[in-house]
């Protein structure tokens, strides 16, 4: 937690220093690392007081944790967990979820909160923590209840790995969109719709799973 401002602190006249120095953080820490970053540095890119980080955040730190979760945020990762309909089967409940990450995966990202992102999570501290336990864990139980719902004889390491792989269909398409556009061209890749992408994964995934035909398996009426 940031520590307590002090009681003698005036509030800056400037309303929006706040989110520049948070925007201004992110660009400092995803290029430079936290220790590489400064304070004074940030500041002066946020055209903010040195005194203003210690008001807002109480320390670089604290400040550090605000740009990581602003960065999770940017970087499309899901911060709610869809709620299907009362009594709605798992199979539809899974499909939301897919939909919703689906969703988040293909919004527009910045280069910088995708950058500092990576940093964090390479080498986890108290920012990814925050982050995990604010936003991911979250989403992850939840997949974990509606696979449970889906698999209830399957044993918990492979209820664990099924989970991953739903997460990693869904991550791809944001993870490795850039090195997909160099081999394939970004026009084919845009072309790549939210509702594809949601009906590919539920589609393999049910496949995998045993609970819908193998893909490209004829439909009915002879079509694949």
């Amino acid at each position: 937690m940031a520590r307590a401002k002090p009681e003698s602190a005036a509030a800056p006249a400037d309303a929006d220093a706040r989110d520049r120095l948070v925007a201004a953080a992110q660009e400092a820490f995803a290029e430079h690392g936290f220790k590489g970053a400064t304070v004074r540095a940030i500041c002066a890119a946020a055209g903010a007081n040195v005194a203003a980080v210690n008001y807002y955040f109480g320390d670089k730190e604290a400040l550090y944790v605000e740009a990581v979760k602003a960065a999770h945020l940017c970087a499309g990762r899901m911060d709610t967990v869809p709620v299907p309909p009362a009594g709605a089967p798992p199979v539809e409940k899974l499909r939301a979820f897919i939909r919703e990450m689906v969703s988040r995966m293909h919004a527009p990202a910045s280069p910088t909160a995708m950058k500092l992102m990576m940093r964090e999570m390479a080498h986890p501290g108290r920012a990814a923590h925050v982050v995990v336990t604010e936003f991911i864990q979250p989403a992850a139980f939840a997949l974990r209840g509606i696979l449970r719902e889906l698999l209830p004889a399957l044993s918990e390491p492979e209820l664990l790995m099924v989970g991953f792989s739903v997460m990693g269909q869904c991550l791809f398409y944001r993870q490795n969109r850039p090195v997909s556009e160099l081999i394939f061209g970004k026009a084919e890749v845009d072309a790549l719709t939210v509702e594809m992408v949601t009906d590919h994964v539920v589609r393999f995934t049910l496949a995998a799973l045993g609970h819908a035909p193998p893909i490209g398996a004829k439909k009915p009426g002879g079509k694949r």
